[in-house]
This record gives C-alpha cells, sequence and structure tokens, in this order.
C-alpha cells in the first residue's frame, strides 16, 4: 500500500552526525547506499554533533544516486520554519527527490544552553512545531498562503523552489511524549519514536 505516494514497506536508514573530512563522508555515504539503506539522516544537536545537518544531507545525496536524505531531526526552536522548507525544498529538487523533512520540537536542553534559547514549555513547543508544520506544507503548496499563529505569522509567502517531489517530500515528526505524537499521528509521514 501507498499514502501520499511512498511506499509503506518497512525500510531502514542510518543516523549519522558525520565523518572526519568530505572524503570519508561521501564514502560513508557511499556505503550506506550499497548497504540497501533507504535513507541517510543527520541529527540537529550543537554540543555533540559536528556538522550542520542541511549542509550534510545535501553532500550526502550529491555524492549518491538514490540513498534517500533527512534529518532526525531538526530542532524547530533553531531555525524559522519557512528558511526550513526553502532548504529542504532545495535539496529536494537537487536531489531529484530524494529528501525526507524531519522535524521535532526540540528537547535537548544543553542546545538551548549554548546558543542562549528559553527553553520554553512542552505545550509550547509542541504547539510552535505545529505552526511550524503549517508553513512546511504551506510553502511547498501551489500557490501563496498565510498563517496568522501565535508564534509564527506568514503573509502571501509562495515559497520557492517547490519541491520534486509531489505532493510535498515525506515529514517525518520525532518525539517521544503523547502530546507530541497526537500533531505527529495527524501531520507526519513518518514519526521517529524516541522514548523518553
Amino acid at each position: 500500500r501507498e499514502v501520499m505516494g511512498h511506499d509503506r514497506r518497512f525500510r531502514f536508514g542510518v543516523q549519522t552526525g558525520g565523518s572526519a573530512s568530505a572524503r570519508e563522508w561521501k564514502e560513508k555515504a557511499l556505503k550506506i547506499e550499497a548497504l540497501g539503506y533507504s535513507t541517510l539522516y543527520m541529527p540537529d544537536h550543537f554540543i555533540d554533533t559536528p556538522y550542520a545537518p542541511m549542509v550534510g544531507i545535501a553532500m550526502a545525496a550529491e555524492a549518491t544516486d538514490s540513498l534517500r536524505v533527512g534529518t532526525l531531526v531538526l530542532g524547530n526552536d533553531y531555525k524559522h520554519p519557512a528558511v526550513v522548507a526553502k532548504e529542504f525544498a532545495s535539496i529536494d529538487v537537487l536531489s531529484d527527490g530524494r529528501v525526507e523533512a524531519g522535524v521535532g520540537a526540540g528537547w535537548m536542553t544543553a542546545d538551548y544552553d549554548a546558543l542562549g534559547l528559553r527553553y520554553d514549555s512542552h505545550g509550547t513547543r509542541i504547539e510552535r512545531l505545529g505552526e511550524a508544520l503549517a508553513i512546511l506544507k504551506g510553502a511547498w503548496s501551489d500557490g501563496p498562503f498565510s498563517l496568522e499563529g501565535r508564534h509564527y505569522t506568514i503573509k502571501d509567502y509562495d515559497g520557492i523552489p517547490k519541491p520534486t517531489q509531489k505532493p510535498r517530500p515525506p515529514i517525518l515528526v520525532g518525539g517521544g511524549g503523547p502530546k507530541l505524537l497526537r500533531v505527529a499521528g495527524r501531520e507526519a509521514d513518518i514519526v521517529g519514536i524516541n522514548p523518553n
């Protein structure tokens, strides 16, 4: 069976933070592809992950032919969701439709502390993630969209580029608590379960 044109068979991915050099990173991506894994995922942390995930997955996509690339998962509070939508769409276009957009509410307090970001309540971060998911979907849809939320305001924004995958790249939402998993169940194509 398929959902949104995506195959529902079990797939296996590899999550990795990087390698010591560009050459080793490309070799790692090629090995993951050769071993038959579906997707290379990168985490989004500041204190224990060496590379920025969007740059890393773009390089992995460039080095491979069929390997899907994605994030497991971007911390929503680290970057505006319209910027994230443009970056994912750009990688999707430049990889001929191989991106998986992984986002989460953010959980690792050490990242927030290192960046001087306020660590809001779980409910607030999850509500903000819900609005961010609406922005991703709106930016990737045909024509302009607007959103007036509690956390974000978007006015007649028509995101470019539009992703290659139709109707959009699959969205992965990662988390472990019941509130977040309810959002994931409603909004995501893939759920990354991270038990607390």
